[in-house]
Formats: C-alpha cells, sequence, structure tokens
C-alpha cells in the first residue's frame, strides 16, 4: 500500500486545487490572494462592471503578475519571445520530475 501526501488549496469552504508539493500549494494560493485584492480593487472603482468580470480580470491580472510589473516599471509591453524562453528555463531548472496541478471536483 502507497501513501501519498497532497496538498489542497481551500477558499471559503471549497477545495480549489489539488497538489502534489507544499510549495505549489503555497504559490497557488499566493496567486489567489493576490486575484482576490485585484478583485476587490476593481471592484472599488468607478469602472461599470459585474462581480464576475471583475474575478475574471482580478485572476488574469494574478497570473500575468511578472507582465503587469514590467509594464508599471517601463510602460511598454513586455517581450513575449523573452517570456517564453524564460519560463522554458525555468521549467527546465525545475528537473525532469514533473508535477501537475489537479482541478478538486
Amino acid at each position: 500500500m502507497a501513501v501519498e501526501t497532497k496538498y489542497v488549496v481551500v477558499r471559503k469552504g471549497e477545495e480549489k486545487m489539488t497538489f502534489a508539493s507544499k510549495k505549489e500549494a503555497d504559490a497557488h494560493d499566493k496567486l489567489l490572494d493576490l486575484a482576490e485584492a485585484f478583485t476587490d480593487w476593481l471592484l472599488q472603482s468607478d469602472m461599470q462592471m459585474d462581480e464576475t468580470q471583475a474575478e475574471n480580470l482580478g485572476l488574469y491580472f494574478a497570473e500575468q503578475k511578472e507582465a503587469v510589473q514590467h509594464i508599471l516599471r517601463t510602460s511598454k509591453l513586455p517581450d513575449l519571445n523573452a517570456a517564453t524562453a524564460a519560463e522554458k528555463a525555468a521549467s527546465d531548472e525545475g528537473g525532469s520530475k514533473k508535477i501537475r496541478a489537479v482541478k478538486a471536483a
């Protein structure tokens, strides 16, 4: 019999994602915290949008955090080719063992 440790990200009583490592679960939880902050900020603005739109934009901004930071620092769009190369290099550094996130039911 094998024993597996799984890390589950739970938000507002709902299971969001399951991960094989604590590091990945913490990173996803941090991403959701950032998305929630963006969502709250968007809902407080004078823009006319419903909560679903604000949540979608908040999650998108959180997922694209590096691009948002680059735009804020430089007032220019990031180079997509450089970003893709950096992501590939980061995934190669992680080793050959790949861990996949699984959405909770």
